[in-house]
């Protein structure tokens, strides 16, 4: 899970990061939001590759907010539910990986 959820994150972040500077720019959101996301994103990102379950159970939930506050945006904006998706199944996997991590304490 946390393999794909990397993946997944390298590929918007990155592969398609022209599509996230067009989004932000749709949403009205302001070039700090969009690098501060990036930034905590790829550093929540890495931190689930941690040995210690408290960095991995940290870094999780922080993406998960991050998915949270994505999906009121889309919410917010009235997107279709297919642009939801992406954000909806990020927090899911995120919540998931905590529970386990945490059951592992």
């Amino acid at each position: 899970m946390k393999s794909s959820s990397g993946w997944f994150n390298f590929f918007v972040w990155v592969v398609r990061y022209q599509n996230i500077v067009e989004e932000f720019r749709t949403y009205g959101l302001p070039i700090w939001l969009r690098d501060l996301v990036g930034i905590l994103k790829l550093s929540f990102l890495i931190m689930l590759f941690s040995n210690d379950l408290s960095i991995v159970i940290f870094g999780s939930l922080g993406i998960a907010g991050l998915m949270f506050a994505a999906l009121f945006t889309h919410l917010r904006i009235k997107n279709p539910l297919y642009k939801m998706l992406p954000s909806m199944s990020l927090m899911l996997i995120s919540f998931i990986i905590a529970v386990f991590s945490f059951q592992d304490l």
